[in-house]
C-alpha cells in the first residue's frame, strides 16, 4: 500500500497533558494524535512534532507530520481526526507534503508567546493561560534586556537540564515584551530552544520588571553560562507555541 506524508497544524490546551512527546502510562498530545490517526486511517503511524512542548504548555500552531494511505483529501483528514480527538486538541489544517519534508529540520524558526496577567486582582477565566503577577511590571528595563538576548548567544544559564556535551548556543531573531491592557505578552522567535529556555527567560524578566535585579545583573547571569542560573522558571500555563515557520508553504490545501 502506497503511503503519503501528511502535515497537520495543531492547536491544543496542554493543561491536562504531560507534554507533546509520548510517555508510558501518561497522557500526551502525541499519544492522542496517534490514537486518532489509527482510528481513522486503520494503521499505526508516528506523529512527529516540530517542537516538543513540555508538560502544561499550550500550542496554537504546532506542526506535526505522519504517514497515511494515499487518496485522503486534506479536508477529510482534518475533519476525521477532529472527530476522534478530545475537545482540548484540534487539527486546524491538514496538508499533503513531499516525502522528504522534515517537520523539525526544515523549520526556519519557532515562535513562542508567554502571557502574564499583570493586575491587582486575579482573573479566574484567564489564569489557565497566563501567569498572574499583581505588582506592576516595568516594561522599559524588560525590553532593554530583550535587546541583550537578540542574536547568537550561549544560553546555558537559561536551560534547566544541562548537558556539557550539548551545544547551548541558539540564534534569537526577535524578542519583545508588550502590554495590552492588563496583559503583558512576551514574544520570542529563535531557530530552536533549550529545555525550559523561554520560561527561565520570563522568570528572569519578571524579576527585572519588579525591580528585584538590575539590567547589569541580567547581563551577568546571561554571560555566566551556569545552568539553571536564570529564573525562577515561570509556570507552564502561560507559555504557548504560536507558530513554526518554514521557507515555503507546508503544502497545497485541497
Amino acid at each position: 500500500m502506497a503511503l503519503t506524508k501528511y502535515v497537520l497544524v495543531v492547536e491544543y490546551d496542554g493543561a491536562k497533558y504531560c507534554g507533546f512527546q509520548w510517555q508510558p502510562g501518561l497522557p500526551t498530545i502525541q499519544d492522542e494524535l496517534e490514537k486518532a490517526i489509527k482510528k481513522f486511517c486503520g494503521q499505526c503511524s508516528r506523529a512527529v512534532a516540530a517542537s516538543r512542548t513540555d508538560t502544561g504548555v499550550h500550542a496554537k500552531g504546532q506542526v506535526v507530520s505522519f504517514w497515511a494511505k494515499e487518496g485522503l483529501s486534506n479536508i477529510t483528514m482534518a475533519k476525521a481526526l477532529n472527530y476522534y480527538l478530545p475537545r482540548d486538541i484540534a487539527v486546524k489544517a491538514a496538508y499533503r507534503a513531499s516525502d522528504d519534508f522534515n517537520v523539525r529540520q526544515d523549520a526556519l524558526n519557532r515562535e513562542y508567546y508567554y502571557y502574564i496577567l499583570n493586575s491587582e486582582s486575579r482573573a479566574p477565566l484567564s489564569e489557565g493561560f497566563a501567569l498572574h503577577v499583581s505588582r506592576t511590571l516595568d516594561m522599559k528595563p524588560m525590553n532593554k534586556a530583550c535587546q541583550l538576548i537578540l542574536g547568537s548567544h550561549d544560553f546555558k544559564s537559561f536551560t534547566t537540564f544541562p548537558n556539557n556535551s550539548k551545544n547551548t548556543v541558539r540564534n534569537v531573531y526577535k524578542t519583545e515584551v508588550r502590554r495590552k491592557d492588563n496583559l503583558v505578552i512576551f514574544r520570542m522567535i529563535a531557530d530552536s530552544f533549550l529545555p525550559h529556555q523561554v520560561r527561565n527567560t520570563v522568570g528572569l524578566l519578571i524579576r527585572l520588571g519588579l525591580g528585584k535585579i538590575g539590567l547589569d545583573a541580567f547581563k551577568d547571569i546571561m554571560e555566566a553560562r551556569i545552568p539553571n542560573l536564570a529564573g525562577p522558571r515561570a509556570p507552564a500555563r502561560g507559555l504557548c507555541l504560536n507558530r513554526v515557520n518554514y521557507s515555503k508553504s507546508l503544502g497545497v490545501q485541497q
